[in-house]
């Protein structure tokens, strides 16, 4: 049966055209909120992944693993010097496994597969880190920034050595517990343990990973006495600290690596030698990044309207307070506080959503995201060691291991085979333990503990060619001089001045012998 058009008219049913039914413009898929943890993530794994090796730390602990895969066992003493030959050297036991893992890359790949994992390693360290503070806010600019203040705090401490692998594990730790927290789920009990037994194999900052735990058990302990009640997360905490504990027993030291790590804190050599244990300077980059950092995480936690709990006021003061005393703490800050500054930034731009935004059409949004997106891709691609001489890097980028490594006057001296005992800048001695045994002994290098220092003080001594330096070398009859002619050139002048004839010169290394 069909209406007549008066009954179409006084029921006001009129046919529909067909722009009624366009839909209207979707709101890009890829979206700038998506962008930014990516673009934080391609910029740590950019910046590591075309960092080279630098000579200080990475050959020595390469030659340890390479001794404990030949022999079947850790290392006690030094093999590798003539100032401390013989004398007994703990930390072998402290880094065996990443020294082992690091070995195996290299030879397996070379510098470049070393360079790639390692880099891998680390971004993952901050994806976490990111993951985490997404999980907390549900804000990825949140997130984001605070992971952002994180590697600006950290980037001075990501030169391939085996501490890299605590940053992961750190970060690893601190998701577990946010999942034991929210979820009270026990098979979270697992990753605690495992993180720390890793841990006390590679570094010897693993005391941090208990302490994260412990300051998580005591906030349960404070809401059970404040809800005069069991927290729900109160077992699992202190089950959490109580694995971990355990876990750090297996090691080669067993229980003595508590005291091998409160030894090295009290070592004066360490703490009057080491620029990385003094405290940050406003004179060096590193120290404007972390006094930056920490200034920025004061200015976000301090506005908000959220108090700090017991918890999160003891991470964010006690790890404060480490980066203050030490530049190693540096990277801790950024580190553990991250998930804290993204908590309370989230706060502050939800107090100021939507003001001052000027979103663009949803087609020129797509367009710039995909672009963006694009360009990021490229970046990654450019920047994995097999393809980073596509880039216009500077100079201290260049290559996969540092220009200051002296790889050409180490082969020069081992073709040459010129004889007698080497003095030579500190940091070569890392590479000479890798490249030059047992031909050329070192006189000092990273391991900065195991020599007297009364050796260091002739270290310093010789090497600003104070008076006395040519009485100081013909103590421990030195015969070449193996100098870096940046750090070395009053050295180098005085020596050429007293006779030392110069052999061998480019931009790394000087070789002299004496008269």
């Amino acid at each position: 049966m069909s209406l007549k058009p008066s009954k179409l008219l006084k029921n006001k049913i009129y046919p529909l055209s067909t722009s009624s039914f366009s839909p209207s413009p979707s709101p890009p898929r890829l979206t700038l909120e998506h962008l930014w943890p990516l673009t934080v993530l391609v910029g740590v794994f950019s910046f590591t992944s075309t960092h080279p090796i630098r000579p200080q730390d990475f050959w020595w602990h390469i030659a340890i693993g390479r001794s404990i895969l030949q022999t079947g066992a850790i290392p006690t003493v030094d093999t590798y010097s003539f100032t401390a030959l013989g004398q007994p050297y703990a930390s072998y036991q402290m880094f065996w496994l990443p020294e082992t893992a690091l070995y195996g890359l290299y030879t397996s790949g070379g510098p470049a597969l070393v360079v790639f994992v390692y880099s891998l390693l680390i971004t993952a360290a901050y994806a976490l880190l990111l993951l985490l503070g997404w999980q907390i806010t549900r804000n990825w600019r949140a997130a984001t920034v605070s992971v952002l203040l994180a590697a600006a705090v950290g980037i001075n401490d990501w030169n391939v050595r085996p501490q890299g692998i605590t940053f992961l594990l750190g970060a690893l730790l601190m998701m577990a517990i946010h999942w034991m927290r929210t979820t009270r789920r026990s098979w979270g009990l697992l990753i605690p343990p495992l993180c720390l037994a890793i841990w006390a194999n590679s570094h010897g900052a693993f005391p941090l990973g208990l302490a994260l735990i412990g300051v998580w058990l005591l906030q349960e302990c404070w809401d059970s006495v404040r809800q005069r009640r069991r927290t729900p997360a109160l077992h699992l905490a202190a089950l959490s600290l109580a694995l971990a504990i355990l876990a750090c027993l297996f090691n080669p030291r067993g229980v003595g690596i508590f005291s091998y790590v409160s030894g090295m804190t009290a070592n004066p050599v360490i703490q009057n030698m080491v620029p990385e244990w003094a405290p940050p300077r406003l004179a060096t980059l590193g120290g404007k990044l972390f006094y930056f950092g920490l200034l920025c995480s004061v200015l976000i936690v301090l506005p908000s309207a959220r108090r700090l709990t017991l918890e999160k006021f003891l991470i964010w003061s006690a790890f404060a307070v480490l980066g203050l005393r030490t530049a190693r703490g540096s990277v801790w800050f950024g580190l553990a506080t991250a998930p804290i500054v993204a908590e309370h930034l989230s706060i502050l731009l939800a107090q100021r959503r939507g003001q001052g935004e000027h979103p663009l059409s949803p087609r020129v949004a797509r367009l710039m995201n995909t672009l963006l997106l694009g360009f990021l891709v490229l970046l990654t691609f450019l920047s994995i060691p097999w393809f980073k001489a596509l880039l216009p890097l500077p100079q201290v980028k260049a290559g996969l291991i540092s220009q200051e490594t002296p790889i050409a006057a180490t082969e020069f001296l081992l073709r040459q085979h010129l004889p007698g005992r080497l003095f030579h800048t500190m940091s070569f001695g890392s590479y000479l333990a890798w490249a030059a045994q047992p031909d050329y002994p070192v006189f000092v290098d990273s391991r900065i503990e195991l020599y007297p220092l009364s050796v260091w003080q002739d270290y310093l001594a010789i090497g600003s060619a104070q008076p006395g330096w040519q009485e100081r070398l013909a103590r421990y009859e030195i015969e070449i001089l193996f100098l870096s002619p940046s750090e070395h050139a009053a050295l180098i002048r005085a020596a050429q001045e007293s006779g030392w004839q110069p052999v061998y010169i480019d931009r790394a290394a000087a070789i002299l012998t004496k008269p």
